[in-house]
């Protein structure tokens, strides 16, 4: 029995909890507004704005790409009631069966999907969407999204511009915390590189929703909604009238033009052929089976990921690294007998021409035995304790012009082709079992030399330099965009630069010694431009040969430095020559004067010489 005192200690003490209840609940529901702005959050419904995406432009100011307003029709499948399926067929132009099949699979991918929308339609036309929206109270759990796409003014190639594409999963998963269902984002090429400039900073707006699911108003009148911050502008190093043309040039042939500025290394055209068209870019999930579909593989950007020998062009490395090792002077004469013969019987072709040559014209005749001799100098020099040691020194000389790595370029995926060391050689034939004459291919640029024309490009505006380059980067620097400052950085190789001009004498006389006296290149003379080249034919186990050319100009205040690289074109003279000669008379003249030549490498189709795999 519980006495007087026990009592009154009970009540007293059911009343303090009492108070102290009534004091939280207060304080909850009346000072601390958390809970109701829960309540609230859970009857409302947020509307992303989506940014609109920066625009590209050229380095003149010209619009690549643009932006365009597209309609979508979204479905959240979580919030969609009992509804006329024929009525909402009929307003959006599609069989009822379209809208009955769509939310059979949003259901069974319903633990995926969560509580987002998904995008049941895309690019609707405009009169189609607004039909929708004049009736879409009649179908909950569908909304319009009105949201800008990509159109190209300029056809700049969609190997060089990338397109832009909905996310998937596995994208999703790289970037769990930026980017969620239904969002867009560059996938190749610049919009790829430059997606964190582009892309912009989604918005929302919050509306309250009744009991129904149906939007009635927007909360708090807007004031906790977030305005969509649009994405920053892109200024690119391209000039957009170049890469046409040079497009046009490529156009039924395999291969990739390349031109840098020496002076900055800005991208002046970056050509992939075959190439995606880019009317095909705005819808690239349209056309997306036809591209992968085609033998020649048009999303594959052989400027910078293919592979190739670079062939004769690649004597005038073994020259330079010849020259600082002190193994070769510009008046040494060495003789060519139709190539250079060397062990029991074995020889290294090479077309007729004079001999014994010097280096100048080495270089203008492109002779194969002339720099046989040099690197075989090269690799037995006696300071080096074994050919090993010398090889891997002449490797180290060639990586320092940017061969064997990737160049470190602002366009994305980047290949760094192949330069051979003694390890290479080791593992093929045994360590103390081959020579310089057993490694004698790479001499001319074949064997195990494999560079991007990228590479080659980078090659001859270092040329263009007497001796540096600047990394090859696409996108300049521009108001709330940064390029990273290596881009302005020399880069010098470990030839001393006092060495470079001694070949340039050969390099204009192999373009501008007229016929009959030995220069490959003479098909890519243009009076008064000074162009200096070198011609490359590159051994193509898939058939003709590989047309090579690399050529700068002015010779003496260089603007433009190129690289042409022509699968199954046959000698350097005979394709890439030409073509690149026309780019440079394009960009330096603004028009050319050789229109025979020009219409022959506009028709000319290289596509049927061999079968693609």
């Amino acid at each position: 029995m519980i006495t007087g005192v026990r009592y009154n200690r009970l009540m007293w003490g059911l009343a303090a909890v009492g108070l102290l209840l009534l004091v939280k609940i207060f304080s909850l529901q009346i000072l601390d507004g958390s809970y109701k702005e829960d309540a609230n959050r859970n009857s409302t419904i947020y509307e992303t704005i989506y940014p609109t995406r920066g625009i590209i432009y050229d380095r003149n100011g010209e619009i690549l790409v643009g932006n365009k307003v597209a309609y979508d029709i979204l479905v959240n499948p979580r919030e969609v009631q009992a509804f006329d399926t024929l009525a909402l067929a009929t307003v959006l132009g599609v069989e009822p069966d379209f809208i009955r099949n769509k939310l059979d699979e949003y259901n069974r991918r319903r633990r995926s999907i969560g509580y987002q929308a998904v995008t049941m339609m895309r690019m609707v036309p405009a009169e189609t969407y607004m039909r929708f929206d004049e009736v879409k109270y009649r179908f909950p759990g569908f909304r319009g999204q009105i949201r800008s796409m990509r159109e190209y003014p300029v056809n700049a190639g969609g190997n060089l511009l990338g397109y832009v594409s909905e996310v998937d999963q596995s994208f999703l998963n790289r970037h769990p915390d930026e980017y969620r269902r239904g969002d867009y984002a560059g996938m190749t090429g610049i919009e790829a590189a430059r997606e964190q400039d582009l892309r912009g900073e989604k918005g929302y707006h919050i509306y309250l929703r009744n009991s129904r699911n149906q939007i009635e108003q927007p909360y708090k009148d807007g004031a906790e909604d977030k305005e969509a911050v649009p994405g920053k502008d892109i200024y690119t190093t391209i000039d957009a009238t170049l890469q046409q043309y040079g497009q046009q040039l490529m156009q039924n042939k395999v291969g990739s033009i390349v031109a840098i500025e020496p002076a900055t290394g800005e991208i002046l055209a970056l050509v992939s052929s075959p190439g995606i068209d880019v009317e095909r870019l705005a819808d690239i999930g349209k056309y997306w089976d036809e591209i992968v579909q085609n033998p020649y593989k048009p999303m594959y950007n052989r400027a910078i990921q293919a592979s190739y020998p670079p062939g004769s062009v690649f004597k005038l490395v073994n020259g330079l690294i010849g020259l600082q090792e002190g193994v070769l002077r510009p008046e040494m004469l060495y003789p060519c007998n139709k190539g250079y013969h060397f062990g029991a019987g074995h020889k290294l072709g090479c077309h007729a021409h004079k001999s014994p040559i010097n280096m100048e014209e080495s270089i203008m005749m492109s002779c194969n035995a002339y720099y046989c001799y040099v690197l075989k100098n090269i690799l037995d020099n006696k300071k080096y304790e074994s050919v090993a040691e010398g090889l891997d020194a002449w490797h180290e000389y060639v990586e320092s012009f940017g061969f064997g790595r990737k160049l470190g370029s602002d366009f994305p995926a980047e290949l760094s082709g192949s330069i051979p060391t003694s390890r290479t050689y080791n593992q093929r034939y045994g360590r103390g079992r081959w020579n310089s004459t057993t490694v004698i291919s790479i001499s001319i640029g074949q064997g195990e030399i494999l560079a991007t024309p990228m590479h080659l490009a980078n090659l001859c505006a270092t040329i263009a330099n007497r001796g540096y380059y600047y990394i090859p980067h696409i996108v300049k620097a521009s108001e709330g965009v940064e390029i990273d400052p290596r881009f302005s950085e020399k880069q010098y190789t470990m030839v001393d630069t006092v060495h470079f001009p001694k070949l340039l004498k050969g390099m204009w006389r192999a373009v501008n010694s007229g016929p009959g006296m030995g220069g490959t290149a003479w098909v890519a003379h243009v009076d008064s431009l000074d162009i200096c080249g070198k011609t490359g034919t590159a051994q193509n186990p898939r058939g003709a040969d590989n047309s090579v050319f690399i050529c700068f100009a002015p010779m003496d205040d260089p603007k433009i430095a190129i690289a042409a690289y022509v699968e199954n074109g046959g000698f350097g003279a005979s394709y890439a020559a030409p073509i690149a000669s026309l780019m440079v008379e394009q960009y330096l003249k603004g028009g050319t004067s050789r229109t025979a030549l020009e219409k022959k490498m506009m028709e000319d189709n290289l596509l049927d010489r061999v079968k693609r795999d």
